[in-house]
Protein backbone atom coordinates (compact mmCIF):
# COMPACT_ATOMS: atom_id res chain seq x y z
CA UNK A 1 0.00 0.00 0.00
CA UNK A 2 2.93 2.48 0.74
CA UNK A 3 4.49 1.56 -2.47
CA UNK A 4 1.11 2.38 -4.06
CA UNK A 5 1.14 5.79 -2.44
CA UNK A 6 4.82 6.80 -3.70
CA UNK A 7 3.21 6.10 -7.36
CA UNK A 8 0.67 8.34 -6.52
CA UNK A 9 2.79 10.67 -5.25
CA UNK A 10 5.18 10.64 -7.99
CA UNK A 11 2.46 11.04 -10.70
CA UNK A 12 0.74 14.28 -9.02
CA UNK A 13 4.04 15.71 -7.58
CA UNK A 14 6.97 14.24 -10.18
CA UNK A 15 9.55 16.94 -8.60
CA UNK A 16 8.91 15.71 -4.86
CA UNK A 17 6.37 16.20 -2.46
CA UNK A 18 6.44 19.82 -0.55
CA UNK A 19 7.84 19.14 2.67
CA UNK A 20 4.87 21.25 3.82
CA UNK A 21 2.88 18.45 2.65
CA UNK A 22 4.43 15.33 4.42
CA UNK A 23 1.61 14.94 7.21
CA UNK A 24 -1.04 12.00 8.28
CA UNK A 25 -3.55 13.53 6.61
CA UNK A 26 -1.67 13.55 2.90
CA UNK A 27 -1.51 9.74 3.54
CA UNK A 28 -4.64 8.83 4.38
CA UNK A 29 -6.26 11.12 1.64
CA UNK A 30 -3.90 9.18 -1.14
CA UNK A 31 -5.02 5.95 0.36
CA UNK A 32 -8.07 6.98 -0.29
CA UNK A 33 -7.51 8.78 -3.82
CA UNK A 34 -5.68 5.22 -4.56
CA UNK A 35 -9.17 3.69 -4.33
CA UNK A 36 -11.11 5.60 -6.59
CA UNK A 37 -12.71 4.77 -10.12
CA UNK A 38 -11.41 6.24 -12.97
CA UNK A 39 -14.94 8.27 -12.65
CA UNK A 40 -14.41 9.04 -8.83
CA UNK A 41 -11.25 10.29 -10.08
CA UNK A 42 -12.52 13.21 -12.93
CA UNK A 43 -15.12 14.26 -10.21
CA UNK A 44 -12.37 14.40 -7.55
CA UNK A 45 -10.84 17.36 -9.02
CA UNK A 46 -14.90 19.50 -9.02
CA UNK A 47 -15.24 18.53 -5.68
CA UNK A 48 -12.16 19.80 -4.78
CA UNK A 49 -12.45 22.87 -6.09
CA UNK A 50 -15.79 23.26 -5.03
CA UNK A 51 -14.87 22.31 -1.29
CA UNK A 52 -12.09 25.10 -1.81
CA UNK A 53 -14.75 27.40 -2.59
CA UNK A 54 -16.51 27.02 -0.11
CA UNK A 55 -14.35 26.80 3.00
CA UNK A 56 -12.94 30.24 1.00
CA UNK A 57 -16.02 31.58 1.38
CA UNK A 58 -16.58 30.52 5.22
CA UNK A 59 -13.21 32.08 6.07
CA UNK A 60 -14.50 35.14 4.77
CA UNK A 61 -17.55 34.60 6.57
CA UNK A 62 -15.78 33.90 9.51
CA UNK A 63 -13.18 36.61 9.10
CA UNK A 64 -15.92 39.33 8.96
CA UNK A 65 -18.21 38.12 11.55
CA UNK A 66 -15.41 37.86 13.99
CA UNK A 67 -13.01 40.46 12.68
CA UNK A 68 -12.73 42.25 16.51
CA UNK A 69 -11.34 38.61 17.34
CA UNK A 70 -8.81 38.58 15.18
CA UNK A 71 -7.66 42.21 15.13
CA UNK A 72 -7.37 41.58 19.32
CA UNK A 73 -5.68 37.85 18.63
CA UNK A 74 -3.16 40.11 15.82
CA UNK A 75 -2.25 42.82 18.58
CA UNK A 76 -1.91 39.75 21.44
CA UNK A 77 0.19 37.70 19.04
CA UNK A 78 2.48 40.96 18.25
CA UNK A 79 2.82 42.01 22.24
CA UNK A 80 3.56 38.28 23.21
CA UNK A 81 5.87 38.18 20.48
CA UNK A 82 7.60 41.48 21.90
CA UNK A 83 7.53 40.49 25.20
CA UNK A 84 9.40 36.87 23.84
CA UNK A 85 12.04 39.10 22.27
CA UNK A 86 12.00 41.01 25.75
CA UNK A 87 12.66 37.83 27.59
CA UNK A 88 15.18 36.27 25.07
CA UNK A 89 17.18 39.63 25.38
CA UNK A 90 17.34 39.43 29.33
CA UNK A 91 17.46 35.75 29.32
CA UNK A 92 20.89 36.25 27.25
CA UNK A 93 21.54 39.07 29.88
CA UNK A 94 21.43 36.78 32.43
CA UNK A 95 23.42 34.11 30.97
CA UNK A 96 26.35 36.67 30.79
CA UNK A 97 26.11 37.61 34.28
CA UNK A 98 25.14 33.87 35.40
CA UNK A 99 29.31 33.26 35.84
CA UNK A 100 29.87 36.11 37.47
CA UNK A 101 27.01 35.44 39.87
CA UNK A 102 28.33 32.06 40.44
CA UNK A 103 31.73 33.25 41.37
CA UNK A 104 30.09 35.69 43.81
CA UNK A 105 28.00 32.89 45.35
CA UNK A 106 31.46 30.64 45.86
CA UNK A 107 33.39 33.82 47.59
CA UNK A 108 30.52 34.24 49.77
CA UNK A 109 30.13 30.34 50.47
CA UNK A 110 34.13 30.82 51.17
CA UNK A 111 33.59 34.07 53.35
CA UNK A 112 30.99 32.25 55.35
CA UNK A 113 32.98 29.76 55.80
CA UNK A 114 35.68 31.69 57.27
CA UNK A 115 33.49 33.45 59.24
CA UNK A 116 32.17 29.96 60.62
CA UNK A 117 35.74 29.10 61.24
CA UNK A 118 36.47 32.23 62.87
CA UNK A 119 33.12 31.68 64.83
CA UNK A 120 34.50 28.42 65.66
CA UNK A 121 37.69 29.42 66.70
CA UNK A 122 35.76 32.38 68.74
CA UNK A 123 34.31 29.92 70.85
CA UNK A 124 37.40 27.27 71.79
CA UNK A 125 39.23 30.76 72.57
CA UNK A 126 36.59 31.76 74.82
CA UNK A 127 36.47 28.20 76.35
CA UNK A 128 40.54 28.47 76.55
CA UNK A 129 40.90 31.79 77.69
CA UNK A 130 42.41 31.24 81.25
CA UNK A 131 45.13 28.79 79.46
CA UNK A 132 45.98 31.67 76.75
CA UNK A 133 46.61 34.40 79.11
CA UNK A 134 49.01 31.90 80.59
CA UNK A 135 51.26 31.63 77.68
CA UNK A 136 50.90 35.27 76.64
CA UNK A 137 52.00 36.28 79.55
CA UNK A 138 55.17 33.55 79.04
CA UNK A 139 57.87 36.72 77.69
CA UNK A 140 56.60 38.58 80.60
CA UNK A 141 57.17 36.05 82.96
CA UNK A 142 60.59 35.27 81.49
CA UNK A 143 61.59 38.82 82.16
CA UNK A 144 60.41 38.99 85.36
CA UNK A 145 62.44 35.72 85.85
CA UNK A 146 65.53 37.13 84.54
CA UNK A 147 65.31 40.41 86.23
CA UNK A 148 65.22 39.04 89.60
CA UNK A 149 67.68 36.42 89.25
CA UNK A 150 65.79 33.12 89.34
CA UNK A 151 67.60 31.57 86.14
CA UNK A 152 66.33 28.00 87.03
CA UNK A 153 62.79 28.92 86.23
CA UNK A 154 63.70 30.87 83.35
CA UNK A 155 65.73 28.24 81.73
CA UNK A 156 62.36 25.56 82.46
CA UNK A 157 60.40 28.67 80.71
CA UNK A 158 62.82 28.35 78.12
CA UNK A 159 62.62 24.58 77.66
CA UNK A 160 59.11 24.54 77.80
CA UNK A 161 58.57 27.38 75.23
CA UNK A 162 61.26 25.53 72.86
CA UNK A 163 59.26 22.21 73.31
CA UNK A 164 56.22 24.04 72.56
CA UNK A 165 57.26 25.82 69.56
CA UNK A 166 58.75 22.77 67.82
CA UNK A 167 55.21 20.83 68.27
CA UNK A 168 53.14 23.61 67.29
CA UNK A 169 54.97 25.78 64.85
CA UNK A 170 52.64 26.29 62.33
CA UNK A 171 50.90 28.86 64.88
CA UNK A 172 52.08 32.30 64.61
CA UNK A 173 51.40 33.23 68.02
CA UNK A 174 53.60 30.26 69.57
CA UNK A 175 55.98 31.47 67.00
CA UNK A 176 55.79 35.07 68.24
CA UNK A 177 56.16 33.91 71.90
CA UNK A 178 59.25 32.14 70.76
CA UNK A 179 60.96 34.45 69.71
CA UNK A 180 60.46 36.75 71.83
CA UNK A 181 61.16 33.83 74.73
CA UNK A 182 64.49 33.89 72.85
CA UNK A 183 65.14 37.70 72.97
CA UNK A 184 64.67 37.09 76.23
CA UNK A 185 67.50 34.23 76.41
CA UNK A 186 69.84 35.99 74.93
CA UNK A 187 69.59 38.94 77.70
CA UNK A 188 69.83 36.39 80.28
CA UNK A 189 72.80 35.23 79.01
CA UNK A 190 74.60 38.17 78.86
CA UNK A 191 73.15 38.62 82.41
CA UNK A 192 74.66 35.36 83.41
CA UNK A 193 78.32 36.61 81.48
CA UNK A 194 78.20 40.15 82.92
CA UNK A 195 77.85 38.37 86.49
CA UNK A 196 81.00 36.54 85.28
CA UNK A 197 83.05 40.16 85.55
CA UNK A 198 82.46 40.84 89.28
CA UNK A 199 83.56 39.92 92.05
CA UNK A 200 82.21 36.54 93.06
CA UNK A 201 83.07 33.58 94.97
CA UNK A 202 83.58 30.17 93.85
CA UNK A 203 80.13 28.34 94.52
CA UNK A 204 78.68 31.11 92.86
CA UNK A 205 80.89 31.05 90.14
CA UNK A 206 79.63 27.31 89.96
CA UNK A 207 75.94 28.61 90.14
CA UNK A 208 76.61 31.38 86.92
CA UNK A 209 78.44 27.89 85.14
CA UNK A 210 75.81 25.38 85.26
CA UNK A 211 73.16 27.89 83.56
CA UNK A 212 75.67 28.27 81.17
CA UNK A 213 75.89 25.03 80.65
CA UNK A 214 72.36 24.34 80.86
CA UNK A 215 71.71 26.51 78.37
CA UNK A 216 74.06 25.25 75.64
CA UNK A 217 75.25 28.17 74.21
CA UNK A 218 78.70 27.40 74.14
CA UNK A 219 80.69 24.83 73.34
CA UNK A 220 83.20 23.15 76.10
CA UNK A 221 86.03 25.29 74.72
CA UNK A 222 84.26 28.37 73.97
CA UNK A 223 82.56 28.68 77.25
CA UNK A 224 86.56 28.38 78.84
CA UNK A 225 87.43 30.73 76.77
CA UNK A 226 84.25 33.12 77.59
CA UNK A 227 84.74 32.21 81.32
CA UNK A 228 88.71 33.24 80.68
CA UNK A 229 87.40 36.50 79.40
CA UNK A 230 85.11 37.41 81.57
CA UNK A 231 87.25 37.29 85.12
CA UNK A 232 90.45 38.33 82.80
CA UNK A 233 88.12 41.60 82.55
CA UNK A 234 87.11 42.28 86.60
CA UNK A 235 90.95 40.98 87.80
CA UNK A 236 92.30 43.74 84.77
CA UNK A 237 90.03 46.06 86.07
CA UNK A 238 90.45 45.59 89.59
CA UNK A 239 94.55 46.42 88.60
CA UNK A 240 93.93 49.30 87.05
CA UNK A 241 92.03 51.15 90.23
CA UNK A 242 95.43 50.71 92.05
CA UNK A 243 96.98 54.29 92.11
CA UNK A 244 100.13 54.71 90.66
CA UNK A 245 101.44 57.65 92.30
CA UNK A 246 103.90 55.79 94.49
CA UNK A 247 105.81 53.05 92.40
CA UNK A 248 106.24 51.11 96.03
CA UNK A 249 102.59 50.97 96.92
CA UNK A 250 101.49 50.02 93.62
CA UNK A 251 103.56 47.77 93.27
CA UNK A 252 103.32 45.84 96.72
CA UNK A 253 99.11 46.14 96.09
CA UNK A 254 99.72 44.94 92.91
CA UNK A 255 101.59 42.09 94.21
CA UNK A 256 98.84 41.53 96.81
CA UNK A 257 96.05 41.23 94.20
CA UNK A 258 97.50 39.49 92.06
CA UNK A 259 98.66 36.80 94.15
CA UNK A 260 95.10 36.74 95.69
CA UNK A 261 93.00 37.27 92.82
CA UNK A 262 94.84 35.15 90.57
CA UNK A 263 94.84 31.95 92.56
CA UNK A 264 91.34 32.24 93.18
CA UNK A 265 90.35 32.29 89.34
CA UNK A 266 92.25 29.00 88.63
CA UNK A 267 90.91 27.90 91.46
CA UNK A 268 87.56 28.30 90.58
CA UNK A 269 88.77 27.26 86.97
CA UNK A 270 90.09 24.12 88.20
CA UNK A 271 86.81 23.52 89.66
CA UNK A 272 84.80 24.06 86.95
CA UNK A 273 86.16 22.27 84.13
CA UNK A 274 87.41 19.34 86.54
CA UNK A 275 88.22 17.70 83.04
CA UNK A 276 91.06 19.72 82.72
CA UNK A 277 92.74 17.92 86.10
CA UNK A 278 95.96 17.08 84.53
CA UNK A 279 96.63 20.63 83.25
CA UNK A 280 97.87 21.32 86.61
CA UNK A 281 99.94 18.27 86.86
CA UNK A 282 101.65 18.43 83.85
CA UNK A 283 100.29 15.75 81.69
CA UNK A 284 97.77 17.10 79.45
CA UNK A 285 98.39 17.42 75.49
CA UNK A 286 95.43 18.25 74.31
CA UNK A 287 94.62 21.78 71.91
CA UNK A 288 91.73 22.78 74.83
CA UNK A 289 94.45 22.98 77.59
CA UNK A 290 96.06 25.69 75.68
CA UNK A 291 93.36 28.19 75.91
CA UNK A 292 94.48 28.03 80.01
CA UNK A 293 98.24 28.02 79.07
CA UNK A 294 97.88 30.61 77.16
CA UNK A 295 96.29 33.04 79.44
CA UNK A 296 98.00 31.96 82.33
CA UNK A 297 101.35 32.70 80.53
CA UNK A 298 99.54 36.23 79.62
CA UNK A 299 98.96 37.03 83.30
CA UNK A 300 102.08 36.10 84.57
CA UNK A 301 104.03 38.28 81.79
CA UNK A 302 101.62 41.58 82.56
CA UNK A 303 102.74 40.96 86.21
CA UNK A 304 106.37 40.86 85.36
CA UNK A 305 106.25 44.11 82.69
CA UNK A 306 104.95 46.15 85.84
CA UNK A 307 106.88 44.55 88.21
CA UNK A 308 110.22 46.21 86.05
CA UNK A 309 108.27 49.18 85.11
CA UNK A 310 107.88 49.98 88.91
CA UNK A 311 111.18 48.71 89.83
CA UNK A 312 112.61 51.14 87.00
CA UNK A 313 110.29 53.97 88.92
CA UNK A 314 112.01 53.88 91.95
CA UNK A 315 111.12 51.51 94.63
CA UNK A 316 112.38 52.41 98.19
CA UNK A 317 112.69 48.23 99.66
CA UNK A 318 113.56 46.05 96.66
CA UNK A 319 114.15 43.69 99.35
CA UNK A 320 110.83 43.58 100.53
CA UNK A 321 109.67 43.65 97.16
CA UNK A 322 111.80 40.29 96.25
CA UNK A 323 110.18 38.56 99.10
CA UNK A 324 106.69 39.01 98.33
CA UNK A 325 107.64 37.94 94.75
CA UNK A 326 109.51 35.10 95.60
CA UNK A 327 106.40 33.84 97.65
CA UNK A 328 103.76 34.63 95.26
CA UNK A 329 106.02 32.46 92.87
CA UNK A 330 105.92 30.18 95.56
CA UNK A 331 102.30 29.59 95.89
CA UNK A 332 101.84 29.44 92.55
CA UNK A 333 103.53 26.22 92.08
CA UNK A 334 100.95 24.41 94.36
CA UNK A 335 98.98 24.79 90.48
CA UNK A 336 102.23 24.20 88.34
CA UNK A 337 103.37 27.78 87.70
CA UNK A 338 106.32 28.95 89.43
CA UNK A 339 107.51 32.04 88.02
CA UNK A 340 110.09 32.36 90.69
CA UNK A 341 113.02 31.63 87.85
CA UNK A 342 111.59 34.73 85.54
CA UNK A 343 111.68 37.40 88.49
CA UNK A 344 115.68 36.56 89.35
CA UNK A 345 116.58 38.20 85.53
CA UNK A 346 114.33 41.79 86.46
CA UNK A 347 115.52 42.19 89.49
CA UNK A 348 119.18 41.39 88.34
CA UNK A 349 118.16 44.23 85.82
CA UNK A 350 116.91 46.66 87.77
CA UNK A 351 119.12 46.24 90.63
CA UNK A 352 122.11 46.59 88.03
CA UNK A 353 120.33 49.35 86.67
CA UNK A 354 119.93 51.27 89.51
CA UNK A 355 123.12 50.88 91.02
CA UNK A 356 124.68 51.88 87.70
CA UNK A 357 122.27 55.20 87.69
CA UNK A 358 123.70 56.20 91.27
CA UNK A 359 127.77 55.51 90.32
CA UNK A 360 126.77 57.96 87.12
CA UNK A 361 125.33 60.48 89.25
CA UNK A 362 128.42 60.62 91.87
CA UNK A 363 130.42 60.13 88.87
CA UNK A 364 129.25 63.30 87.07
CA UNK A 365 129.12 64.91 90.56
CA UNK A 366 133.09 64.44 90.98
CA UNK A 367 133.95 65.37 87.39
CA UNK A 368 132.08 69.08 88.29
CA UNK A 369 134.04 69.07 91.73
CA UNK A 370 137.54 68.60 90.16
CA UNK A 371 136.97 70.95 87.18
CA UNK A 372 136.52 73.97 90.17
CA UNK A 373 139.20 72.09 92.35
CA UNK A 374 142.37 74.38 93.30
CA UNK A 375 145.45 72.58 95.25
CA UNK A 376 146.44 76.14 96.30
CA UNK A 377 147.21 76.18 100.19
CA UNK A 378 146.52 72.06 100.37
CA UNK A 379 147.93 71.14 103.33
CA UNK A 380 148.52 67.20 104.36
CA UNK A 381 146.70 66.58 107.79
CA UNK A 382 149.48 64.16 108.72
CA UNK A 383 147.08 61.29 109.52
CA UNK A 384 148.85 57.81 109.09
CA UNK A 385 147.54 56.65 105.41
CA UNK A 386 148.67 53.11 106.41
CA UNK A 387 146.49 53.29 109.58
CA UNK A 388 143.51 54.07 107.44
CA UNK A 389 144.16 51.66 104.71
CA UNK A 390 144.11 48.72 107.02
CA UNK A 391 142.59 45.43 105.98
CA UNK A 392 140.86 45.12 109.22
CA UNK A 393 138.55 47.93 108.63
CA UNK A 394 135.82 48.93 106.71
CA UNK A 395 136.20 52.69 107.17
CA UNK A 396 137.41 54.99 104.44
CA UNK A 397 140.55 56.21 104.46
CA UNK A 398 141.67 59.54 106.08
CA UNK A 399 143.63 60.58 103.74
CA UNK A 400 140.46 61.40 101.16
CA UNK A 401 140.12 64.30 104.10
CA UNK A 402 142.75 65.79 101.99
CA UNK A 403 141.01 65.73 99.05
CA UNK A 404 137.38 66.71 98.71
CA UNK A 405 136.29 65.60 95.23
CA UNK A 406 137.75 61.59 96.06
CA UNK A 407 136.11 62.36 99.54
CA UNK A 408 132.74 63.16 98.48
CA UNK A 409 133.11 60.46 95.43
CA UNK A 410 133.75 57.78 97.95
CA UNK A 411 130.84 59.00 100.17
CA UNK A 412 128.49 58.30 97.03
CA UNK A 413 129.72 55.26 96.16
CA UNK A 414 129.47 54.13 99.43
CA UNK A 415 126.01 55.46 99.27
CA UNK A 416 125.67 53.30 96.67
CA UNK A 417 126.74 50.41 98.49
CA UNK A 418 124.45 50.57 101.00
CA UNK A 419 121.62 50.93 99.20
CA UNK A 420 122.81 47.58 97.03
CA UNK A 421 123.49 45.83 100.04
CA UNK A 422 120.11 45.48 101.13
CA UNK A 423 119.83 43.44 97.98
CA UNK A 424 122.43 42.09 96.33
CA UNK A 425 122.02 39.22 94.06
CA UNK A 426 125.28 37.80 93.03
CA UNK A 427 124.31 38.19 89.48
CA UNK A 428 124.55 41.63 89.80
CA UNK A 429 128.40 41.32 90.95
CA UNK A 430 130.28 41.51 88.00
CA UNK A 431 127.48 44.83 86.84
CA UNK A 432 128.81 46.09 89.97
CA UNK A 433 132.29 45.74 89.16
CA UNK A 434 132.28 47.31 85.53
CA UNK A 435 130.49 49.73 86.81
CA UNK A 436 133.23 50.79 89.51
CA UNK A 437 135.71 49.97 86.70
CA UNK A 438 134.37 52.49 83.93
CA UNK A 439 133.22 55.02 86.95
CA UNK A 440 137.11 55.08 88.12
CA UNK A 441 138.40 54.94 84.70
CA UNK A 442 136.48 58.45 84.02
CA UNK A 443 137.74 59.77 87.59
CA UNK A 444 141.51 58.94 86.49
CA UNK A 445 140.62 60.73 83.25
CA UNK A 446 139.05 63.56 85.03
CA UNK A 447 142.68 63.95 86.84
CA UNK A 448 144.65 64.14 83.72
CA UNK A 449 142.51 66.58 81.89
CA UNK A 450 142.58 68.89 85.51
CA UNK A 451 146.54 67.97 85.07
CA UNK A 452 146.82 69.11 81.34
CA UNK A 453 144.88 72.16 82.16
CA UNK A 454 146.45 74.10 85.30
CA UNK A 455 150.09 71.74 85.12
CA UNK A 456 151.35 74.88 83.27
CA UNK A 457 150.72 76.99 86.54
CA UNK A 458 151.61 74.25 88.87
CA UNK A 459 153.93 75.91 91.53
CA UNK A 460 155.92 72.91 93.63
CA UNK A 461 153.63 73.02 96.66
CA UNK A 462 151.00 72.28 93.88
CA UNK A 463 152.85 69.87 92.06
CA UNK A 464 153.68 67.62 95.19
CA UNK A 465 149.92 67.97 96.50
CA UNK A 466 148.70 66.88 92.52
CA UNK A 467 151.36 63.77 93.19
CA UNK A 468 149.21 62.89 96.73
CA UNK A 469 146.26 63.43 95.06
CA UNK A 470 146.85 61.02 92.59
CA UNK A 471 148.74 58.64 94.76
CA UNK A 472 145.47 58.53 97.38
CA UNK A 473 143.00 57.69 94.67
CA UNK A 474 145.30 54.91 93.53
CA UNK A 475 146.74 53.25 96.84
CA UNK A 476 143.80 54.31 98.94
CA UNK A 477 140.70 54.90 97.01
CA UNK A 478 140.59 51.89 94.29
CA UNK A 479 141.92 49.17 97.36
CA UNK A 480 139.21 50.46 99.42
CA UNK A 481 136.54 50.08 96.93
CA UNK A 482 137.80 46.94 95.96
CA UNK A 483 137.23 45.37 99.62
CA UNK A 484 134.26 47.09 99.65
CA UNK A 485 133.04 45.10 96.87
CA UNK A 486 134.28 41.95 97.88
CA UNK A 487 132.73 42.47 100.95
CA UNK A 488 129.49 42.88 99.29
CA UNK A 489 130.07 39.78 97.00
CA UNK A 490 132.79 37.58 98.72
CA UNK A 491 135.33 36.05 95.89
CA UNK A 492 134.66 32.27 97.58
CA UNK A 493 131.14 32.44 97.38
CA UNK A 494 131.26 33.82 93.42
CA UNK A 495 133.49 31.76 92.57
CA UNK A 496 131.57 28.14 94.09
CA UNK A 497 128.16 29.69 92.54
CA UNK A 498 130.04 29.64 89.26
CA UNK A 499 131.90 25.97 89.63
CA UNK A 500 135.36 27.97 89.54
CA UNK A 501 138.66 28.88 92.12
CA UNK A 502 139.58 32.58 93.10
CA UNK A 503 142.03 32.20 90.94
CA UNK A 504 140.20 32.11 87.40
CA UNK A 505 137.88 34.12 89.22
CA UNK A 506 140.09 36.94 89.70
CA UNK A 507 142.08 35.71 86.30
CA UNK A 508 138.24 36.59 84.28
CA UNK A 509 138.48 40.30 86.34
CA UNK A 510 135.28 38.86 87.56
CA UNK A 511 134.21 41.23 90.72
CA UNK A 512 138.06 42.64 90.31
CA UNK A 513 138.86 45.84 89.34
CA UNK A 514 141.81 46.14 86.87
CA UNK A 515 144.19 49.27 88.30
CA UNK A 516 146.38 49.10 84.66
CA UNK A 517 143.10 50.62 83.14
CA UNK A 518 141.79 52.95 85.99
CA UNK A 519 145.76 54.83 86.49
CA UNK A 520 146.50 54.79 82.42
CA UNK A 521 146.12 58.54 81.93
CA UNK A 522 148.03 58.85 85.67
CA UNK A 523 150.53 56.10 85.32
CA UNK A 524 153.20 58.50 84.24
CA UNK A 525 153.09 60.98 86.48
CA UNK A 526 153.03 58.24 89.74
CA UNK A 527 156.05 57.80 91.92
CA UNK A 528 158.22 55.16 90.25
CA UNK A 529 158.62 53.12 93.02
CA UNK A 530 154.90 52.22 93.28
CA UNK A 531 154.84 51.36 89.33
CA UNK A 532 155.18 47.57 89.70
CA UNK A 533 152.66 48.07 92.30
CA UNK A 534 150.22 49.35 90.59
CA UNK A 535 150.39 46.59 87.68
CA UNK A 536 149.32 44.01 90.08
CA UNK A 537 145.75 43.23 89.91
CA UNK A 538 145.46 41.23 93.28
CA UNK A 539 145.38 44.26 95.52
CA UNK A 540 145.09 42.74 98.70
CA UNK A 541 146.82 44.98 100.37
CA UNK A 542 148.89 48.04 98.95
CA UNK A 543 151.74 49.95 101.50
CA UNK A 544 153.79 52.78 101.17
CA UNK A 545 157.29 53.08 101.76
Amino acid sequence: MEYDNEKVLKLIYPEGVPANLENDELLQYLSKLGSYKSDQLRKEVNRLVEENKTVVEQTQDLAISNYKTFILTSECSREIFREFRETEHKLDGLIEKLPKFFNVCEEFVKKSDDINTSRQLNIVTMKRHSDLIDILKLPQLMDTCIRVGKYEDALELASYVQRMGVKHSNIPLIKSIATAIEDSWHTMLSQLLAQLRTDMQLPKCLQVIGYLRRMQAFSTSELKLKFLQARDSWFTGILASIPQNDPQQHLTKTIELTRIHLFNIITQYRAIFTEDDDLFTGNDSRDSSKIFHGWLHEKIEAFLLTLEDDLLRGVNSVDTVLGQCMYFGLSFSRVGADFRGLLAPIFVRTIGQHFQNSVGIVTRQYEQDIESYTLINKISTGLNRGKSTSLDTLSPPDSLLDFHPLATYCNGLLGAFNELRLCAPLGVADTVAKTIQSSMERVSKAIFIFYRQEQQAFSEAERDNFIRLCSCLAYDLIPYIQKCIHCLFPPHTVAQHLGINVQMLQKASLTYLVPSDILKPLHHLLPNRVDAIIMQSGMESVAVN
